[in-house]
């Protein structure tokens, strides 16, 4: 079974991989749920923010979309149970 560092560094290297990002940062906010149902699975709970070229001229929900289809086997395999996930383009940094 792989290690909560050991999924970080994946979700880290998929979004990488996928996305780009000029910023991506992310916070294992597992032990805010200890028992919660996704974290008897064993599945790890997220929160991303992430600053990417591809979110330029998308929605809100086409953002989370391709961050969801980044990850999507992390999640088929119950090793992430939730991800939240602040998307933006770099024409929206301050």
């Amino acid at each position: 079974m792989s290690t909560p560092t050991d999924r970080t560094e994946r979700l880290r290297e998929r979004l990488q991989a996928e996305l780009k990002p000029s910023v991506l940062e992310i916070t294992d906010d597992s032990h805010l749920h200890a028992g919660h149902a996704g974290a008897a699975s064993g599945g790890s709970h997220y929160s991303v923010k992430i600053v990417s070229d591809q979110f330029e001229g998308r929605t809100l929900v086409m953002r989370h979309r391709l961050v969801y289809d980044a990850v999507h086997e992390m999640i088929n395999k119950a090793e992430i149970h939730a991800l939240a996930i602040t998307a933006t383009a770099p024409s929206e940094q301050s």
